[in-house]
């Protein structure tokens, strides 16, 4: 569906009044840490998470019970699949839904399994800090009496493996018809830690980046949809919630034009099913890492990097010897007493901007005309 079909839903839902969303009663930014603490945090929660264990379906449970307790009906939707070794594995993702003044629908979606365990990652930032900004979202919304559209909460499973869990629910999707009226997707994906916080679009080049994603699913570059504009919205509740640009656009790099993204998280089953996607990650596009300027080192701090990093050849003082390249995901830096050591604060304050932007983008239906 295209994005001038929602535009005519939302013109008739503007002739309702729409209460705001108001923190009188409940902190949803304040919320979404003591989520973090309670996924991410070992002590008194849950911790690591990896993916096909009893510490993901641990997670799944724990989703389940706090989206249940704030009013929603959420289903747990069981599936099988093959990982990208070979191994056969079950999941469940999890799905809970805001009903709208439109049944237009947006799609919030984020991964709960972990990875790096064996190195000591707990997982908050990949990807606890994209589900506990879900959640909080989802509390917001129940809280509003009415919202300008559908919202679609899906918290998916075996993502560290394949993208299995997204890819399960939109071949699904696509054979029950569930995605007539999904017009947009927000994807939730280490939205904090990083040392910029970007929004990203689908690659515009289909071949390069995400043929193999799109046939793994029995779909081709006849349904690919690349459009900026779920991006470029997001950005502007961004910079109207927070009075800054605090979620900008990656600058063309090689093999990445502007503010594109390739197919490596759970956007990509819904791209290839022509659905505009925002994804959401907080990394650094302007550190030339292990593998050039691609996004997989999250930050210059010192703390991340072994031989340390150069700001003036920004990268590593020694390329040959490095180790660590300024990454946080699935390392021994993604828990939270070592984030908050190397960055007293960042973590909460992109949390809290997420929570916010998400909410004001969600509950707004201004951005979408």
């Amino acid at each position: 569906m295209k994005r001038t079909l929602l535009c005519t839903a939302i013109a008739a839902a503007a002739t309702f009044s729409l209460p705001s969303w108001s923190s009188e009663t409940v902190d949803y930014s304040q919320a979404a840490i003591t989520y973090l603490n309670q996924l991410a945090n070992p002590d008194g929660g849950i911790g690591a998470r990896p993916t096909g264990t009893e510490m993901e379906t641990k997670a799944g449970v724990w989703i389940k019970d706090t989206l249940t307790g704030f009013g929603y009906d959420v289903t747990a939707q069981s599936f099988k699949y093959t990982d990208k070794k070979g191994v056969d594995g079950t999941s469940v993702n999890y799905i809970a839904e805001k009903k709208g003044l439109s049944e237009s629908t947006i799609i919030v979606v984020a991964h709960y399994d972990t990875k790096g365990a064996e190195k000591g990652s707990l997982g908050p930032t990949d990807n606890g800090a994209g589900v506990v900004t879900t959640i909080a979202a989802a509390q917001a919304l129940m809280a509003n009496e009415s919202v300008p559209y559908t919202v679609r909460f899906i918290l998916v499973g075996a993502e560290e493996n394949g993208l299995n869990g997204s890819k399960y629910y939109v071949k699904n999707a696509l054979e029950n018809n569930g995605l007539k009226n999904v017009i947009g997707v927000v994807n939730l994906d280490t939205n904090a830690g990083g040392d910029i916080m970007y929004v990203h679009s689908a690659h515009s080049d289909y071949d390069a980046e995400f043929k193999s994603a799109c046939e793994s699913i029995g779909l081709d570059k006849t349904t690919y949809n690349y459009e900026t504009w779920m991006r470029d919205s997001f950005i502007k509740a961004s910079a109207k919630t927070l009075g800054e640009d605090r979620f900008v656009v990656h600058p063309t790099v090689a093999g990445y034009p502007e503010g594109e993204t390739g197919s490596w998280s759970d956007h990509a089953p819904f791209s290839c099913a022509g659905i505009a996607i925002a994804n959401i990650e907080a990394t650094n596009y302007e550190i030339n890492g292990e593998h050039g300027y691609d996004g997989y080192s999250q930050t210059t701090n010192e703390l991340m990097w072994s031989t340390g990093y150069n700001p003036e050849t920004k990268s590593a003082n020694d390329r040959e010897a490095e180790t660590k390249w300024g990454k946080i995901w699935h390392t021994e830096f993604d828990r939270l007493d070592k984030l908050e050591e190397a960055f007293p604060g960042r973590v909460n304050k992109q949390i809290s901007d997420s929570v916010d932007t998400l909410i004001e983008f969600l509950t707004n239906g201004d951005y979408l005309n």
